[in-house]
């Protein structure tokens, strides 16, 4: 694994080098553009150099890609864009963000699973409901990692820049616990054998270790942190080290206490960002702490975007029906991220003077990304993995290539 990582990390650079000379996008989104051709062009390569074939898929197959982002890069990533996030401003959106990460994930899992059962049937193809709601839950969450990134470029005002980073920092750490829930219903034996109140139960458990556990985890985590680097701030960069102990240490804890680590990340991110703004904190020390999560960010965000586009090779299209239905699912999921934002966001109070225009934004904006991808991977074969691996990846792509190319434009247009 750690020859593949250090392959594709290399690759990162140099196709970062590429973008900023010659295409000049968005980091993230020239990096993906590229690994995407140059997939594709090892693939065509393979009956004139088969070997240089296999090396590449060794290379993309010994990543373990989902462990590698669910286990190791998600923490590093949160926390780095939770940092940067204004969270007294983050306070005055806060019932919408808490709407969007939780009733919002709800409504379009429910919309995306109960229209892809139908559009599935249409196109020919059967799928499972259960199934059809596995997609739907792994798919809801917008990605905080892809959103984050297009943030940094899109010209956004900052009160609905707040409501997508909000919601998409929370609600991915939703979007799994939910996810996981369906998963405990997809072996009907297991439910008949323990009696659907023990799966209840069982669901309520999960919430309460996966999302209360992870928000007090990381709120202490947060605390002892920063209390570490107020007491060591005259020393430049030892506070950087700690909140690289606090990732390293908090994730692993959390794994440990069988807890949410995305939403523990999430928390103590938040935390140490508005400690570390106060005034008696050292500014020189806050700069260099800045600056390197900023590096970091930047860095590991490089490598999620290039495995994404490494990873076409690892997608089958078993017929032109899988491919339609891609298709179909692609503006599934677009009307069900546009329902779970229009309804909820009715019901608010809106200081905007068209708060529909707001909804739009949203909707587009809610980019999605590596998450989804890794859980459609960790599914097994018999959960229809092949079918719902093709769905997830066409609308990632998707998403980040011409959501986020035009997410400015739109904004620009409505505004």
């Amino acid at each position: 694994m750690y020859e593949s990582f250090s392959i594709i990390f290399t690759l990162a650079a140099m196709l970062s080098y590429i973008n900023y000379k010659w295409l000049k996008l968005p980091n993230t989104i020239g990096q993906l553009i590229l690994a995407l051709i140059l997939a594709i062009s090892v693939m065509c390569m393979e009956p004139i150099l088969p070997n240089v074939y296999t090396y590449f898929c060794d290379i993309v197959l010994n990543t373990d890609f989902s462990h590698i982002l669910l286990d190791v890069l998600l923490g590093f990533l949160l926390f780095a864009g939770a940092l940067h996030v204004d969270i007294q401003e983050l306070k005055k959106q806060k019932w919408t963000v808490l709407i969007f990460a939780t009733i919002g994930v709800l409504i379009s899992t429910f919309v995306v699973g109960v229209g892809l059962f139908f559009l599935a049937k249409m196109v020919g193809i059967s799928l499972p409901f259960i199934h059809c709601l596995l997609f739907g839950a792994l798919i809801s969450p917008t990605d905080p990692i892809a959103v984050l990134a297009l943030l940094k470029t899109a010209n956004v005002n900052k009160s609905l820049q707040l409501k997508i980073e909000g919601e998409s920092l929370f609600n991915d750490g939703i979007g799994v616990i939910v996810f996981t829930a369906i998963l405990l219903f997809t072996g009907m034996e297991e439910i008949m054998d323990h009696g659907a109140q023990n799966i209840y139960l069982e669901i309520a458990t999960l919430f309460a270790e996966e999302v209360l556990l992870g928000l007090v985890v990381g709120g202490a985590l947060g605390y002892l942190g920063f209390k570490l680097m107020k007491s060591s701030d005259d020393d430049h960069f030892l506070p950087s080290i700690i909140t690289l102990a606090v990732v390293f240490g908090g994730y692993s804890l959390t794994q440990m206490l069988h807890t949410s680590g995305p939403l523990a990340m999430v928390v103590a991110g938040l935390y140490i960002g508005d400690a570390i703004k106060k005034p008696s904190f050292n500014a020189i020390t806050k700069d260099n702490l800045v600056g390197f999560w900023y590096i970091l960010d930047e860095s590991l965000n490089g490598v999620l975007f290039v495995f994404l586009g490494l990873a076409i090779h690892l997608i089958s299209i078993e017929s032109s029906s899988l491919l339609i239905l891609a298709s179909l699912s692609i503006l599934l999921v677009l009307l069900a991220r546009f329902i779970s934002v229009v309804l909820p966001y009715s019901l608010l109070k809106h200081t905007e003077n068209s708060w529909l225009n707001t909804t739009y934004i949203l909707t587009w904006g809610g980019l999605k990304g590596g998450i989804s991808l890794a859980l459609a991977f960790s599914l097994e074969p018999d959960l229809s993995r092949n079918t719902i691996l093709l769905l997830t990846y066409g609308t990632v792509i998707f998403s980040i290539l011409v959501q986020g190319l035009t997410i400015s434009k739109l904004v620009k247009k409505l505004n």
